[in-house]
């Protein structure tokens, strides 16, 4: 019995070792793993210069935020029917802060999607074509953008 008992004592010695080890190179591993990526969807429907600038508010402070953490994150602020103003080049009560955020962002990445369909029926309406600012991408609709990219796992807030 002391024999079996000194064996297993040896035993430990040399074994618990190789298993702290290997247990460290796991958790070494894992946490070099990148991390589940940082997507904001922010959604501005009304033409009201003070949600547009909460909107690029929010985008500023979670770019700044992750960049402090030395992380990098998407946003997407989405404008459709009167928000759209917020994008239009003609009409835009915040086209420098736009600018402005676009320029510092990087390397996150700052889209700004304008709605397809509500530029058509401005367009319609004012009988004249309306430009959107050079910073913005028109998408089908602004609706469908929100809709397939919280499907997508993207965060989603409204001002």
């Amino acid at each position: 019995m002391r024999r079996w008992f000194c064996q297993l004592i040896v035993a430990s010695m040399v074994c618990l070792p190789m298993a702290s080890a290997a247990l460290a190179q796991g958790a070494k591993q894992h946490s070099s793993r990148p991390a589940k990526p940082h997507r904001l969807l922010i959604h501005v429907d009304q033409n009201d210069p003070a949600v547009m600038n909460l909107a690029l508010n929010n985008a500023t402070n979670v770019i700044e935020y992750y960049r402090a953490k030395g992380q990098d994150v998407d946003v997407d602020i989405v404008a459709y029917g009167p928000g759209l103003h917020m994008l239009r080049a003609d009409t835009s009560p915040v086209q420098d802060r736009i600018k402005q955020l676009k320029g510092m962002a990087f390397p996150s990445k700052v889209q700004f999607s304008a709605c397809g369909n509500t530029k058509e029926n401005m367009e319609k309406k004012e009988g004249h074509s309306v430009a959107v600012l050079s910073d913005a991408t028109i998408v089908p609709s602004g609706v469908v953008q929100l809709m397939e990219k919280q499907e997508e796992g993207w965060s989603y807030v409204r001002p």
